[in-house]
């Protein structure tokens, strides 16, 4: 039962545990595997539907720092379940640079507690290691995420 609670009133993840590996079409039909991008630091985008509003400026926003995440080697995500056909009408509407998922079932979203009888918003940042180094429900800024993923200086 507590699973059950969990994955749809909990919290997301905890920070510094493992990333749950998954495997998910994207737009184009491109496979993208979580586990096949260890070593490239991942933000994933869970977001409720297509062209609502929310979303779409949670999106824009992510596509508006797209220079600052691409310099930084981060890989950018958008995960919902809708298909393909309407996440890439979506993407080109807004000019969306990074991929986004398609997950069948919301297989995805139960994986991370971002599942329920809609995709809650929320917003992961997966280090180099594999590990949650972020995790927050809602619409934290993009600069937010992408400095949990940056390296930090080594103190000497």
């Amino acid at each position: 039962m507590s699973s059950f609670f969990d994955a749809y009133f909990g919290g997301p993840l905890n920070v510094g545990s493992p990333a749950p590996d998954f495997q998910a079409a994207d737009q184009t039909g491109r496979q993208v595997r979580l586990s096949a991008l260890k070593g490239t630091p991942v933000v994933l985008v869970f977001y409720p539907g297509d062209n609502t509003p929310g979303c779409t400026r949670q999106l824009c926003d992510f596509r508006d720092r797209w220079g600052t995440y691409k310099s930084a080697g981060v890989a950018v995500f958008g995960v919902n379940p809708q298909s393909a056909v309407s996440h890439a009408k979506f993407a080109q509407k807004f000019g969306f640079p990074f991929p986004i998922l398609v997950d069948q079932g919301g297989e995805i979203a139960g994986l991370y507690r971002a599942g329920g009888w809609l995709v809650r918003r929320t917003v992961y940042g997966i280090g180099v290691d594999g590990r949650i180094a972020f995790a927050q429900r809602g619409m934290p800024a993009p600069d937010q995420v992408l400095a949990t993923l940056r390296p930090r200086p080594v103190k000497g």
